[in-house]
């Protein structure tokens, strides 16, 4: 008798999440081609992307590592300020757009990959508060170096400087990096279909992760540190792994988010837009990347469509905050999105 194939739960899981990126990115490219929605929600489409990466980045570390990260805006920053500036010295030799915003992208997510590295190499043996702090400290010190930072552009290549602008740039040259005034020439290229792009390829990265030993080797960690120890996991390598990867997609949703403006300045990225992304990851429920989306989704959206209604703006605002807290965290909600992909029967084998 032939058997069909079912998938298990986490597998349906991921596929239901993967359904419903896709579902909500061609009902918004069809609303947007009709013309039916505003222009204020049609600008925010590539920042709900970037946020999204951003909350699905930081529950890899948060609610599958079990790490409590505040200093996530820090890889945003790396990404967006190291992204542009491969942008804009790429942008005389590189004439489309979404090449240019992909290659700024990957630039933007090994840079801040490599920073991770190296913050996650002393950071990481800390615990608790004591790792909340120093990675506190270390966006906040980010942001500081960015402010201080000049890079120009001229024909004699890149120039930077650090306090004041020794940049020395001749006639032709341009400000990429102006200190406190931070991005000034930004190639304003990000769209929204290469947004949705920059999702699924981060569920992508992040689901098989999970699902591959060493994702299962960071859940051990997670649960309980001296009993992986104790059967020879490297405790270290795979929470260095997980940071890593969650600070280089932090920093690919940094460059996006940045070249949807024309400047942006370092405070953008400050201590508030760090807790900010942890409140769409504990909204969402740790560990449940649907969740994060759903929650960055609608807290991004949130403020700009009470923004109308001023007395009562906070009000509906603290509210929705429990709706969404309740709905993402309730297992009956889990339930029905399941019903959306038939599960296995009793009599049928189910392949992991």
């Amino acid at each position: 008798m032939k058997k069909r194939i079912r998938w298990n739960k986490t597998t349906r899981n991921n596929y239901i999440t993967y359904a419903v990126v896709i579902l909500a990115f061609v009902v918004m490219q069809a609303m947007v081609s009709a013309g039916s929605i505003s222009s204020t929600l049609k600008g925010m489409l590539v920042p709900i992307c970037a946020y999204v990466v951003m909350a699905i980045s930081l529950n890899l570390t948060v609610g599958i590592l079990g790490e409590l990260s505040l200093g996530h805006a820090g890889f945003m920053s790396v990404g967006a300020f190291t992204g542009v500036t491969a942008a804009v010295a790429l942008s005389n030799h590189v004439s489309s757009g979404p090449v240019l915003l992909i290659v700024g992208m990957v630039v933007g997510a090994l840079f801040a990959a490599l920073i991770g590295f190296l913050i996650g190499i002393p950071v990481l043996r800390l615990k608790g508060d004591y790792l909340a702090i120093v990675t506190l400290a270390f966006g906040e010190i980010i942001k500081g170096i960015f402010n201080n930072l000049y890079v120009g552009l001229d024909s004699s290549g890149l120039h930077m400087s650090l306090l004041s602008d020794k940049t020395n740039l001749d006639e032709a040259g341009q400000m990429v990096i102006g200190g406190p005034m931070g991005l000034e020439t930004i190639p304003k290229v990000a769209t929204f279909p290469i947004g949705v792009l920059l999702v699924l390829v981060s569920l992508v990265i992040i689901f098989h992760l999970v699902g591959s030993r060493a994702g299962r080797a960071i859940m051990a960690v997670r649960d309980n540190r001296i009993a992986a120890e104790s059967i020879g996991i490297n405790v270290t390598k795979y929470k260095l792994m997980a940071f890593t990867v969650s600070a280089a997609l932090a920093g690919a949703a940094g460059t996006l988010f940045a070249m949807n403006y024309s400047t942006l300045v370092a405070n953008k990225f400050d201590f508030n837009t760090s807790i900010l992304i942890l409140v769409f990851v504990v909204l969402g429920g740790l560990g449940n990347m649907l969740g994060s989306i759903i929650a960055a989704t609608a807290l991004t959206i949130l403020p700009e469509a009470l923004r109308q209604f001023s007395d009562y703006r906070m009000l509906v605002y603290a509210i929705v905050l429990i709706l969404v807290m309740l709905a993402t965290n309730n297992d009956t909600f889990k339930a029905f999105l399941a019903r959306l992909i038939p599960g296995r029967k009793k009599n049928e084998k189910e392949v992991v």
